[in-house]
């Protein structure tokens, strides 16, 4: 956030200059009417493998098909033969050996002729940095011959070598080979090319190639600016692995986490369900080789300090798609995969699952508190299925908090029917979406303020404003969606007591490779913006405090959309503070006047965020990244009389510093 301090403040209000538009009724804040406790988990993320947000994305791979296991095996990868195919390539398949990674390519060269050329494409081109190292790896064995002597380049995105280096392979067993080379340029479009040179044949896979600026710097990690952006927002948790990738078009293609752990030769690469979901954005070349798995998605949750939340397959395919059943006679792998992923999180070491975790570098327990039973399944298949697995999940781990769902929509005949059951089965959190318009989130503002405070608790697992139409190509991530949910998270924040978790839906977007808009972040090769959207959450998430107090007008009504405005206040007893939130989605600049109403004693100081744009259609992008983004103003005042400027179409968060005495 930029800063701004010391300009033109003065005594008795937190925001200078002349109100604009009419003043309306006061606000009175009640700072000794603590409403709800506000959970640790209020504001978090929530990942799902489409866009290219994790290979390509956020993990680091720079090779893409490094284990020849897309359908078309050498699908990233162009040969060059000799005139003569002297030398030439061959793609093997070990399947009755190795079921997770049966292909491997083999390799027949001549000395006496042109070297054999492999040439890597990357995720829309390799991101190559000046001066930054890369960290180079493949298994291989040669067969027959001398042994081969593996030029390996970088090229910039016009074919010119930026970085080089070689190694000899001469083992007669597999066996890993690395190497370390560094860029000379800065270029988006890399590639990398492998030169053979011997009279031999070699068998090559697992071909990989790592920055070495990966998160928190670990070898064959995760990258790091895109994993900053989520530190960034402090988050309260991390939902995993989706998302539509949890259920597969087809059961045959869930996800299963049990092939997402252990040695990475050892995860089975499997079509992304994203690869051709819709006819306006084919990705033939989508595919998951889960080098971020579960243990990876922990391992994250831990970094950012967010509880992690694992939605598991609950034997339901899309609903959308196939919709294939398990029978209920046929659920018993689907429950032990719940089971044994708990005790995978938290399970002593002498245990199996709990034994792998150690092996992979992590002896101390996840403190797994919650786990999701389906992602958005509809109806009473969904029902039934949920309740077994509630049953036994709390059978064996009673302290496990179990996330069900209403399905994909915010209401209607499939929403009421599983809200209802929910209920009758005393469902502890209920996982809702919406995708709507943005005056959809607008008038739904007061959505929870009504809602059954002795029914479960609400997880707003989905949302985001769509601009055109959901899964539209068109969508944007433009200020009046961003300024709309806003609006809409000032009723979540209000009704802290109902609901415990939200995150907004979809994270990342590939700039060339992205599915579904809106997104939340959207990268290339080598840079990434926060969207408008990405900053409400922001400012949401940094300033979430403890406690929900009243603000709203005298007559104790809340602020939900009267003068077009929307408000919350929560107090903050680590930093003690009283924060606001007012969302003004009026065209006009507004004043208000707020009475702190209570014992609480203020210091005199505070500071004032604004995010605004007076174009709802202003948008965030690589050549503009902060063209929408949060100013911060230090303020002085005096008294329990605040006036704030409002600024048209703006969310404004201000900050009162309290009297330690008073939380």
């Amino acid at each position: 956030m930029k800063k701004i301090i010391g300009s033109a403040l003065i005594a008795g209000s937190l925001f200078t200059g002349n109100a604009m538009g009419q003043n309306y009724k006061d606000f009175t804040v009640q700072t000794d009417h603590v409403k709800a406790e506000i959970q640790p988990t209020m504001w978090g993320i929530f990942f799902e493998d489409i866009n290219f947000a994790a290979d390509g994305g956020i993990y680091a791979e720079l090779v893409k098909n490094r284990s020849f296991e897309f359908y078309t095996p050498l699908m990233g990868w162009e040969e060059k033969k000799s005139e003569d195919n002297a030398s030439y390539i061959t793609v093997m398949n070990r399947s009755s050996k190795d079921s997770a990674n049966p292909r491997y390519a083999q390799i027949k060269l001549d000395a006496e002729k042109e070297a054999f050329t492999l040439t890597n494409e990357g995720f829309r081109g390799m991101g190559l940095k000046e001066g930054l190292s890369y960290s180079f790896s493949l298994n291989a064995r040669t067969l027959k011959g001398a042994p081969v002597t593996l030029h390996i380049e970088l090229l910039s995105h016009d074919n010119k070598v930026v970085g080089k280096t070689s190694l000899k392979l001469d083992s007669p067993h597999w066996d890993k080979f690395t190497a370390s080379l560094k860029s000379t340029v800065t270029d988006p479009k890399g590639k990398l090319r492998l030169s053979f040179e011997g009279k031999s044949t070699v068998d090559i896979d697992m071909v990989s190639m790592f920055p070495s600026d990966t998160w928190k710097n670990r070898p064959n990690g995760l990258r790091a600016d895109l994993i900053q952006k989520l530190a960034d927002l402090n988050p309260g948790f991390l939902r995993f692995p989706g998302g539509c990738i949890v259920e597969g078009r087809e059961l045959a293609t869930r996800y299963q986490w049990k092939k997402t752990v252990g040695n990475l030769e050892d995860r089975k690469v499997q079509i992304n369900r994203w690869n051709t979901e819709f006819d306006h954005r084919p990705t033939h070349d989508y595919f998951q080789s889960f080098g971020v798995g579960f243990f990876e998605y922990f391992q994250l949750s831990e970094d950012l300090n967010a509880e992690p939340l694992p939605i598991l397959s609950c034997g339901m395919a899309c609903q959308f798609n196939t919709g294939e059943l398990v029978p209920m006679d046929q659920l018993d792998p689907y429950i032990q995969d719940a089971l044994d992923l708990i005790e995978f999180a938290n399970g002593d070491v002498s245990t199996p699952w709990g034994k792998l975790r150690k092996e992979m570098g992590h002896p101390a327990p996840f403190d797994l508190k919650y786990i999701g039973v389906g992602n958005e399944q509809w109806g009473p298949q969904y029902i039934e299925r949920y309740k077994v697995f509630a049953k036994a999940i709390k059978e064996k781990y009673p302290e496990i908090i179990i996330v069900s769902g209403t399905g994909p929509f915010p209401d209607g005949k499939e929403f009421d029917y599983a809200a209802e059951e929910l209920k009758k089965l005393d469902a502890e959190i209920v996982d809702e979406h919406y995708y709507r318009n943005p005056e959809w989130f607008l008038e739904n503002a007061d959505r929870y303020d009504n809602y059954d405070r002795s029914g479960p608790k609400i997880f707003a697992g989905e949302y985001a404003a769509q601009s055109v139409a959901i899964a539209s190509p068109d969508n944007k991530n433009n200020w009046q969606c961003a300024l709309s949910e806003a609006a809409f998270m000032t009723g979540l924040e209000r009704n802290a007591d109902v609901v415990h978790l939200s995150s907004y839906a979809p994270l990342f977007a590939h700039a060339e490779g992205w599915q579904w808009t809106p997104d939340l972040i959207w990268f290339d090769n080598l840079n990434s913006y926060a969207t408008p959207n990405y900053y409400v959450q922001q400012l949401f998430s940094t300033n979430k405090g403890t406690q929900v107090v009243e603000i709203g007008y005298a007559s104790n009504e809340p602020v939900t959309g009267q003068e077009e405005l929307y408000a919350s206040a929560v107090l903050d007893e680590k930093n003690n503070q009283l924060i606001l939130k007012i969302v003004n989605s009026s065209s006009k600049d507004a004043t208000k006047t707020v009475r702190l109403e209570g014992d609480t004693k203020t210091t005199g100081k505070g500071s004032i965020t604004v995010l605004k744009s007076e174009a709802l259609g202003r948008v965030n992008s690589f050549d503009n990244p902060e063209n929408i983004h949060p100013t911060t103003e230090e303020a002085n005042f005096r008294g329990k009389k605040l006036t704030i400027n409002l600024p048209a179409y703006s969310l404004t968060v201000v900050k009162i510093n309290l009297k330690e005495s008073n939380l």
